[in-house]
């Protein structure tokens, strides 16, 4: 079928409306007898064009620079007809057409690929996700204007030299104080976000793979902060003269005994507390992140806070449960109650979530199933990111496993 099919180019004229002495100069590309035509927005006297060679008379400057302008056009459409051949696409006089004016998939530039992401994944994503996203589009941008001196790029021209050249611009990004911005897990956020994007584009078939392919995202990977038991009891025992203190306090002791993130904490109301079939009181709510629902049982300690706050309407704060400042400032008057009970840690509302799991749930024996269920993830793998077995559970387990040996030993002796 391919060798029966036939491919010509051939460059001609119309009079021009506005002036009858010239002639304006088109391109037909015809693909087995089917045409399409291309305006070349240039134009010629009538009496300096010759028909049959279908090219420019004479060897005038002018006519010289025509005639090159018209090889040119010829080259480039041939090379968009050998393109669709390699990519055994459907070969046409209007896909040749498309391709030479850049109008097809593969002429796709960087920022109709970021401007169709957020387009529609900011429906779809949280607002907090979709902030991240257009950070990296500012880096993407600063890059390109600095690193490779255009505002734009085609997204054919995306290979694995400009994501290691990304790297290394994100690596040693430096602010207007000239410090460094960014730690590695940092940088390699902002690559995974990249990452993703492309993968859009390959599924929209606007790239045919993803540069990112042979690139390996290299994570460092740390401990995450928690309070201990001996940090979680002196902070629930300081009482702090200033209001906002204690309530910031108790709104971060209420989170280490409920496992909820800042936000649903934040959001949660009256209408979130309910009794359950075993008599005590549960929080019924979904994660603001994973849209997982989360059903969690109010240990003593949440609901004595809850119980303290009850009067909360009249204290300003709406329909809310507990009075919880923006997310800055808590993680700010945080940072201040560390210091003034000499816990030694960088605490953030976050650091909850992992005292939840790690010294409240898992040191007391609670399979780490029913922690993942309590924290609302769909995956297991994520819980023992956030728990760790401490050094005391682990001492726990040691010692019940040399009673059994010695219960073991014990036996053998007797029935010897």
């Amino acid at each position: 079928m391919k060798s029966k099919q036939t491919f010509t180019v051939i460059f001609f004229t119309r009079k021009s409306r506005s002036n009858p002495n010239q002639l304006t100069i088109y391109a037909r590309i015809t693909v087995s007898g089917k045409r399409s035509e291309i305006s070349l927005k240039r134009s010629i006297h009538f009496k300096d064009w010759d028909s049959h060679r279908s090219r420019a008379r004479g060897s005038s400057s002018t006519s010289r620079a025509l005639n090159a302008y018209l090889d040119e056009v010829f080259s480039k459409l041939l090379n968009c007809y050998k393109e669709l051949l390699s990519e055994e696409a459907l070969i046409s006089s209007e896909a040749i057409k498309s391709r030479f004016l850049g109008e097809d998939n593969t002429s796709k530039t960087l920022r109709e690929l970021i401007t169709y992401h957020h387009d529609k994944m900011g429906m779809v994503l949280k607002p907090g996700t979709m902030k991240n996203y257009y950070t990296t589009e500012k880096y993407l941008y600063k890059f390109l204007q600095r690193k490779r001196r255009t505002k734009d790029i085609y997204l054919k021209q995306l290979n694995y030299e400009l994501i290691t050249d990304f790297e290394y611009y994100l690596r040693h990004y430096k602010n207007s104080k000239q410090e460094l911005m960014m730690s590695n897990n940092g940088v390699m956020k902002h690559l995974e976000r990249f990452k993703k994007i492309l993968n859009l584009a390959v599924k929209l078939e606007w790239m045919p793979k993803n540069p990112f392919s042979q690139f390996k995202l290299k994570y460092n990977k740390y401990d995450r902060a928690y309070l201990t038991n001996r940090e979680l009891k002196l902070l629930e025992g300081t009482e702090f003269k200033s209001q906002r203190l204690e309530r910031v306090k108790d709104c971060f002791v209420f989170s280490c005994y409920t496992g909820l993130s800042y936000v649903d904490v934040k959001d949660l109301t009256l209408s979130n507390i309910v009794q359950g079939i075993d008599g005590r009181y549960w929080i019924y709510t979904k994660r603001e992140k994973t849209n997982e629902s989360v059903k969690v049982p109010l240990l003593p300690k949440a609901l004595e806070i809850i119980e303290k706050y009850s009067g909360l309407n009249s204290a300003g704060f709406e329909d809310s449960l507990l009075p919880l400042s923006s997310n800055q400032k808590t993680n700010k008057y945080l940072k201040e109650i560390a210091g003034m009970c000499k816990i030694y840690k960088h605490m953030t509302f976050h650091v909850a979530r992992h005292t939840f799991a790690t010294t409240v749930m898992l040191s007391n024996g609670v399979p780490i199933e029913t922690v993942s269920k309590l924290l609302g993830h769909s995956k297991l793998t994520t819980t023992q990111i956030y728990a760790r077995i401490v050094e005391t559970k682990i001492s726990d387990d040691i010692d019940r496993l040399l009673e059994r040996f010695k219960e073991k030993e014990m036996d053998k002796a007797i029935n010897s």
